[in-house]
């Protein structure tokens, strides 16, 4: 059974963009060349938060200087870790409008996803193109009072598993906040649920843009 990964959480509203530009030579070759190309400005900071906040977490676990964690770029999957322990090491990234989150473990492969509740989307509909139809069913059925919450607790275990890859979900773990519904999937069964920590990017040595 594996120790419980942490969730890290930012609310990256707030961020200064200027503040947030002294993360940018953090970034590999690969994640900069993506991070130039993103067209939407809220995009573009989505990324540089959660690539920031991977590494800050990925360093205090393998007690590296967060700035010197390397990341490379994978098409359509989380990032590759470059250390000699990257095969042992699960990590994932999500994010849903200003909220950045990230997860990682030494001893099993995670999936992450986590999606701000909106009461203004058609569930419904959502739904019918995500769910089957017993699921669909199931929702239906639900008080309308907790419905919008459960849709997003079904979506995001969903995505949660896609983002796991290939190895079997074991644990399936919900950590829902008052503005977000939140999952963890876990290739082995954890011991315990995960700890969900706000986090803030900023410390004292935290790099100044030039």
């Amino acid at each position: 059974m594996a120790l419980a990964p942490q969730v890290w959480l930012v609310d990256g509203a707030p961020l200064d963009d200027a503040r947030l530009a002294g993360f940018t030579h953090w970034l590999s070759a690969g994640e900069q060349a993506r991070y130039r190309a993103f067209v939407r400005q809220a995009r573009r900071r989505q990324f540089l938060i959660g690539r920031v906040l991977l590494r800050q977490m990925l360093g205090q676990m393998l007690n590296l200087a967060p700035e010197r964690v390397v990341l490379q770029e994978r098409p359509g999957a989380a990032p590759q870790l470059d250390h000699p322990d990257a095969a042992a090491i699960g990590l994932s990234i999500a994010h849903s409008g200003p909220w950045v989150a990230c997860t990682a473990s030494l001893e099993c492969k995670l999936g992450l996803d986590i999606e701000v509740l909106d009461p203004a989307r058609d569930i419904g509909a959502l739904a019918a193109q995500a769910f089957d139809a017993q699921a669909c069913a199931w929702l239906a059925a639900r008080p309308e009072a907790s419905r919008l919450r459960d849709f997003y607790a079904m979506w995001c275990a969903q995505e949660a598993r896609i983002k796991l890859g290939p190895s079997p979900a074991q644990h399936v773990v919900a950590l829902d906040t008052a503005a977000l519904a939140i999952a963890v999937c876990s290739s082995s069964a954890l011991a315990q649920v995960p700890a969900l920590l706000p986090r803030c990017l900023f410390d004292q040595s935290t790099p100044k843009s030039k």
